[in-house]
């Protein structure tokens, strides 16, 4: 429900990030030192405004679910203590109102005076919309049926020194990204959606360990940078006197699990690139990556279709939403279409292929306005004219088959065309939301392939990967036909919640620096 403003506060809303200015900041001082002056006026009566522990026998969630029906003006006798932030407060005469807030819901304490023992009496007085209560009382309903405790006893938890913002909300993005407590206190959407994210995650858990995955944590700190064409964030280890990378990709180490014997394994955890910010982009991510032995990437479609499936229903209750105003359909089967199909529907040419000159291929961009480097082989030209022009316009689940060697370093080559390889990328509303392969598992192409994209790095490409000798000795022990799959799970949340920045589904994303 909404709540007024309480009335010992300013009408108007103070900034409530740290700082602020001009009249702003002298109202949130004026505030702080107000409620700084009530903490040593509890002290001094014998009052810990900050006490130890509490015990409730009752969450708001489970009251409310416990009473549902109750007419009003009925007093149960049934006694609990509930405790939760204080979000409102009013006075009637002889009567005090306060608003109880838990996990999202709101329960309303119903104070006659008369009701409530001297050192509870003493303590309204010093009570703020902000400070976290607890409640011992009767549970009743009021003469307007409003489900309520009637308390005997008030314990103040924890003594709030700032203002929250007002009851209309908090608007301001960049508070809510900065200051995701705040956002989670005022805002009952942002609650929704990371609980939707809580769900998406169990589900996501549940149907890999019900098809025999096992669930494994791989290293953050990687000697060299693998597993994905991106730039890594480098860090320092004292001890060992050697540089680190923060991992771009868990995906060399589940693979040398894969040639250990472990037939099936996954791990959802954080991946980090050092690339820019977007609404669709964050440097710290969260990815489900799995490989399962004896799979290949027609395999991997059908997980794929499944853990969404599975993750909309569990989450949000069905497969058919709205996203972003336009309705979108996680139903399977989705939509299979090879990367140079797209490309060739997108520039006109049937004859479009992977022999065609390079020359050619840059005119074919220089006419669709595509920018290219002059390093790029074919492969990589058509993988820039199909990004750019068709990968935003597929808004259903599409899996985009096949795509070339040259941008693929880590799949097998496709089983009946040389120039591609049985690789995959989801595309759902015009983003990425998986990638996925039948495995390279041959320890001497895949040396050349690392070998091509060291050359790439040595040139310049800062996105290219190394030679990684620890995962062609792995190989070099044997390793079954795998097939692998990457989920973002963050734009999955993205899809569920029906947001469009990436920033609403991560707790604390990464921001600039505060200003002081």
């Amino acid at each position: 429900m909404s709540v007024p403003p309480s009335p010992d506060e300013p009408t108007t809303s103070p900034d409530p990030s740290p700082g602020g200015a001009g009249e702003d900041a002298s109202m949130l001082d004026e505030i702080v030192r107000t409620r700084r002056e009530k903490v040593a006026q509890l002290r001094a009566a014998g009052i810990e405004p900050y006490p130890l522990r509490f015990r409730p026998t009752h969450t708001v969630p489970q009251i409310r679910a416990a009473y549902p029906d109750l007419a009003p003006g009925t007093e149960t006798g049934d006694e609990v203590t509930v405790a939760g932030r204080l979000v409102g407060k009013r006075e009637m005469g002889r009567l005090r109102f306060l608003v109880l807030r838990e996990d999202g819901e709101d329960l309303q304490l119903f104070c006659p005076l008369a009701a409530l023992d001297d050192a509870s009496r003493e303590l309204l007085d010093h009570l703020d919309v902000g400070d976290w209560v607890g409640a011992t009382g009767e549970v009743m309903t009021s003469k307007k049926g409003e489900l309520s405790v009637k308390p005997a006893q008030l314990t103040l938890l924890g003594k709030g020194l700032r203002p929250l913002p007002k009851w209309h909300g908090l608007s301001d993005t960049e508070i809510r990204f900065r200051q995701r407590e705040l956002d989670l206190v005022v805002n009952v959407d942002a609650r929704r959606v990371f609980e939707i994210r809580t769900a998406t995650l169990a589900a996501l858990r549940a149907e890999m360990q019900e098809r025999g995955y096992v669930e494994v944590e791989t290293p953050m700190l990687h000697p060299i940078p693998g597993g994905a064409t991106a730039k890594p964030f480098v860090t320092h280890h004292n001890a060992l006197g050697v540089d680190l990378f923060l991992r771009i990709a868990p995906e060399l180490y589940l693979k040398r699990l894969i040639a250990g014997g472990m037939r099936r394994v996954f791990e959802i955890n954080r991946n980090f690139r050092n690339e820019g910010m977007s609404p669709r982009h964050n440097p710290e991510f969260t990815m489900l990556e799995s490989y399962a032995a004896y799979d290949d990437y027609h395999d991997m479609m059908e997980l794929t279709e499944s853990l969404v499936r599975r993750a909309a229903l569990d989450a949000v209750g069905t497969t058919e939403l709205t996203y972003e105003g336009r309705e979108l359909s996680l139903a399977p089967p989705f939509r299979r279409v090879t990367l140079i199909e797209l490309a060739r529907e997108a520039t006109g040419r049937d004859d479009l292929s992977y022999d065609l000159d390079v020359a050619e291929l840059r005119t074919l961009c220089d006419t669709h306005g595509v920018g290219y480097d002059d390093a790029w082989g074919p492969g990589k030209l058509i993988v820039e004219l199909y990004e750019e022009l068709v990968e935003g316009a597929l808004w259903e689940p599409t899996f985009v088959l096949d795509h070339p060697v040259e941008t693929s370093p880590l799949a097998r080559g496709h089983r009946t065309d040389p120039d591609v390889t049985e690789r995959f990328e989801l595309i759902v509303a015009g983003r990425e939301l998986a990638n996925a392969f039948s495995e390279l598992i041959d320890p001497v192409v895949q040396r050349e392939r690392f070998e091509a994209q060291a050359r790439a790095r040595a040139a310049g490409d800062e996105e290219a990967m190394v030679v990684d000798e620890a995962y062609l000795r792995a190989m070099e022990l044997g390793m079954p036909p795998t097939g692998g799959l990457g989920v973002g799970v963050d734009r999955l949340v993205m899809f569920l919640a029906d947001v469009s920045n990436i920033r609403d589904v991560i707790l604390f994303p990464t921001l600039r620096p505060e200003r002081p």
